[in-house]
């Protein structure tokens, strides 16, 4: 039996998708921080006749020692990880710093996302075509700062969501050309702007702004339409996706060697962080 691991499973795309793999007759896990909305998954997925096949995990997605936790349950508990999808995030309109000391959309958007592909890659290696979904910025967002990863000075507020999506981009860069032995794909796909609950914490301009697009963004429903085909069958071992359409990967971008910049600043980070 297939097997996906969805975090920010809880809501909008990742709750859809992972009603849609439970229909497939996947095993499904999703990892979040609400307890009750992680209920309200199993118990939905009971009432379908699909409870055995439902799972909920609790954790803080924004700590280091949180996903190594995640990684080291679902080892333990599943033989192989056939679709990964990394959808946590949460927006903050005033900089905060994590306990490890990271700024909160680094740790969630970014650090947590490049823990979990490597830290599953092993179970995603023994699937027989295994597929990894990150919700990055698709070419179009960043410049990254690199001299400010942390975004100490001139915080951007919504731009740092956009900032870490960059980083997600170099992150499925360095992926596939890290484990290009491996029969793992990964996609990146930016899904345009999409009527979900927009987690976070808001300032009240912005907070408006977000409520216009509770409203005028496209239906969820949608949005997942256009980015499964590409988890069905990938067309490359790494593919970048806007809104339903395949967009090249040979700009800047989506540069190997600033993805290799980055995976190297990121392990001296963990690197540095007490254990």
């Amino acid at each position: 039996m297939a097997t996906a691991v969805i975090t920010g499973g809880t809501d909008g795309i990742g709750r859809a998708l992972a009603d849609t793999y439970l229909d497939r007759g996947h095993e499904v896990l999703i990892v979040g921080t609400s307890e009750g909305k992680g209920r309200a998954f199993v118990e939905s997925a009971g009432r379908r006749g699909a409870g055995d096949r439902a799972r909920f995990l609790q954790a803080d997605l924004s700590l280091v020692a949180e996903n190594r936790r995640v990684i080291d349950r679902i080892a333990e508990e599943y033989r192989a990880v056939d679709v990964l999808v990394l959808g946590a995030r949460y927006h903050r309109s005033t900089r905060a710093e994590t306990p490890d000391g990271f700024e909160s959309n680094f740790a969630l958007y970014y650090l947590s996302r490049y823990l979990l592909s490597h830290g599953l890659v092993g179970l995603l290696g023994r699937a027989e075509r295994a597929t990894v979904l990150n919700f990055g910025g698709s070419g179009l967002t960043g410049p990254v700062r690199w001299n400010d990863l942390q975004l100490r000075r001139n915080y951007p507020g919504t731009g740092a969501l956009g900032h870490g999506a960059a980083l997600c981009d170099l992150l499925g860069v360095h992926f596939t050309r890290a484990y290009a032995d491996t029969p793992v794909h990964y996609v990146l796909n930016h899904p345009g702007v999409v009527s979900t609950s927009f987690a976070g914490e808001y300032d009240a301009f912005t907070a408006a702004h977000v409520d216009g697009l509770r409203t005028s963004g496209k239906p969820v429903s949608l949005a997942v339409a256009q980015i499964l085909p590409y988890l069905d069958a990938p067309p490359a071992r790494l593919t970048a996706v806007l809104e339903g359409r395949q967009l090249p990967t040979d700009t800047p971008a989506f540069d190997p060697a600033a993805a290799e910049r980055l995976h190297a600043i990121t392990e001296k980070l963990l690197a540095d962080l007490p254990r």
